[in-house]
């Protein structure tokens, strides 16, 4: 890449950031969220939210600059991953929560933060991948894609395992990094909190939704496949925890800034861990069975 091109895309980045940032702004209005959203320090709030368009811009360009698809194929894939990761997966976890957190999140607010993400999602996908040249045009003498290509008792164990793999960092992450960041506030934020039973099957669907974002994502990433675990890694972790840098009302600045450091990391090791599984081939349990029985005799 040359200088006149690292220019060009730097330039399309700082463009995308600040359209990024009139999207939330035009989705806020939308769904009624502009006289809720109180601050004390708007001026830091708005330069927050600048930083986190930034990161979410950057991480979306790699992805669209990288990717084998263009057109509409690629428009609808990004608002797929950017709504399914930043929106989705995030609140459907508060909707579970919501007993527990009804005093500090009013109900109303749910659809509303569900709208919100789809609006930006909708407005901001096109504007990218139509900034960076992605609209038309498919590339030429393309190597066939072999990527995802396996038995489907490959899928079934894979996807077993992935799910297992998901719940032992979901809860290993809450308990030795979430919980001692946050410390007393921990205690004063969820008072109460009781875990039901079918948290753990919960968890398992949220991991097949992880994957079924990430299966395109694999599939259209050009180069290595260190690039697809990349590209994984960070849109589950910038996408699911940026917008923890925006100080809100609903959650203190300890709950905060120890969401922040757990979904970041936890989720980034996940995406990274999920492409590497998916890459690799395996074969069937069978086979491996088999192969370890020759190997032992």
């Amino acid at each position: 890449m040359n200088a006149k091109t690292t220019v060009m895309l730097g330039l399309k980045v700082i463009v995308l950031t600040f359209l990024l940032f009139a999207c939330y702004s035009i989705a806020s209005v939308a769904v009624g969220f502009t006289d809720s959203a109180q601050t004390t320090d708007p001026t830091g709030a708005m330069v927050a939210l600048l930083i986190v368009c930034a990161l979410e811009t950057i991480v979306l360009s790699y992805i669209i600059i990288r990717s084998r698809w263009t057109g509409w194929r690629l428009v609808v894939t990004i608002f797929l991953v950017f709504y399914g990761v930043k929106t989705f997966l995030s609140q459907i976890e508060t909707v579970v929560f919501l007993q527990y957190l009804v005093d500090i999140v009013p109900v109303e607010m749910i659809p509303k933060l569900f709208m919100q993400g789809a609006i930006i999602a909708a407005l901001f996908s096109p504007l990218a991948v139509l900034i960076h040249g992605r609209m038309k045009g498919a590339e030429k003498s393309q190597e066939p894609n072999r990527r995802l290509v396996m038995p489907w008792t490959e899928w079934v164990w894979k996807l077993v395992l992935i799910a297992v793999i998901y719940m032992f960092i979901y809860f290993s992450f809450g308990m030795f990094v979430f919980m001692p960041l946050a410390g007393e506030a921990f205690q004063e934020y969820y008072v109460g909190l009781q875990l039901p039973a079918w948290i753990f099957p919960f968890q398992m669907l949220r991991a097949m939704i992880f994957v079924a974002l990430a299966l395109p994502v694999i599939r259209m990433m050009k180069g290595r496949w260190w690039e697809a675990g990349l590209a994984v890694a960070l849109l589950f972790s910038v996408l699911m925890s940026a917008q923890l840098l925006v100080a809100g009302e609903f959650m203190p600045e300890a709950i905060r800034m120890a969401h922040l450091v757990e979904v970041s990391s936890s989720n980034f090791l996940f995406g990274w861990i999920v492409v590497w599984l998916l890459n690799r081939h395996h074969g069937s349990l069978r086979e491996l069975f088999k192969r370890s029985e020759r190997m032992d005799s």
